[in-house]
C-alpha cells in the first residue's frame, strides 16, 4: 500500500514536515510512505491561467495522488485555519480532469506550537475535502499541540513517544479503511 504525504508548510524548519518525515518510520508492515512533490511552486491559482494549461508541479501532484492508495494532509494551522498556499494547491489540482480527490482515502494531521494543535485547520481543510469529494478518515485524529517540545529540530524528527503513539494508532485505522474503500470500489 502507498501512501502518499502531503505537507501544508514550505517553512525550511517545518514542524509539520518533521512529522510528514517521522512517518514512513511509523507505518504499519506493507505501508509505503512517500512524500507528495513540494506545493511551494504551486502558482497562485487564477482561471486565466488554467485556461492556458496546469502547470508541471499541478500535474506532478494530481499524478501522485492518482497513483496512491490514499493520502495524508499534514498542516499547520494559519489565522485558525489553513495556509493559503496548501488551499491553493487543492484548487489546482481539485481542477485536474478525473478530479484526483475524488474517493481518495484522506487522513489529517496537524502540529502546531499551540495548545489546540492546528484543530481549527482540520475543521477548515474537512469542509474543503467535503467539497473534492475526499473520503476522510475521521478517528483517531492527530492533532500535535506544542509540538517545539514534542520535536528535535536539530534532526527534522518527532521524538515525543505519545504522539508517536497515536500516529501509528491513526497509520493502522488508515490502512484498515483504505483497504475498505478499495475492496467497496471493486464490489
Amino acid at each position: 500500500m502507498e501512501i502518499l504525504a502531503i505537507c501544508g508548510s514550505v517553512r525550511a524548519g517545518s514542524f509539520n514536515a518533521m512529522v510528514v518525515r517521522t512517518l514512513p518510520l511509523l507505518a504499519p508492515a506493507g505501508m509505503k510512505i512517500v512524500a507528495a512533490p513540494s506545493i511551494e511552486s504551486v502558482p497562485t491559482y487564477n482561471a486565466d491561467l488554467q485556461a492556458n494549461g496546469f502547470s508541471n508541479v499541478v500535474l506532478q501532484i494530481g499524478d501522485a495522488i492518482h497513483k496512491a492508495d490514499g493520502v495524508i494532509i499534514v498542516t499547520p494551522e494559519y489565522n485558525y485555519s489553513i495556509p493559503g498556499i496548501l488551499k491553493n494547491a487543492i484548487d489546482w489540482v481539485s481542477r485536474l480532469p478525473d478530479q484526483p480527490f475524488k474517493n481518495k482515502p484522506i487522513a489529517l494531521q496537524s502540529a502546531s506550537q499551540g495548545v489546540l494543535g492546528g484543530v481549527r485547520a482540520q475543521y477548515h481543510l474537512r469542509q474543503i475535502l467535503v467539497f473534492v469529494e475526499g473520503l476522510v478518515l475521521n478517528k483517531p485524529e492527530v492533532f500535535i499541540s506544542g509540538v517545539q517540545n514534542k520535536a528535535d529540530a536539530s534532526h527534522g524528527e518527532l521524538t515525543d513517544g505519545s504522539t508517536r503513539d497515536l500516529i501509528k494508532q491513526q497509520l493502522h485505522a488508515f490502512e484498515t479503511f483504505v483497504r475498505g474503500i478499495k475492496r467497496n470500489a471493486i464490489e
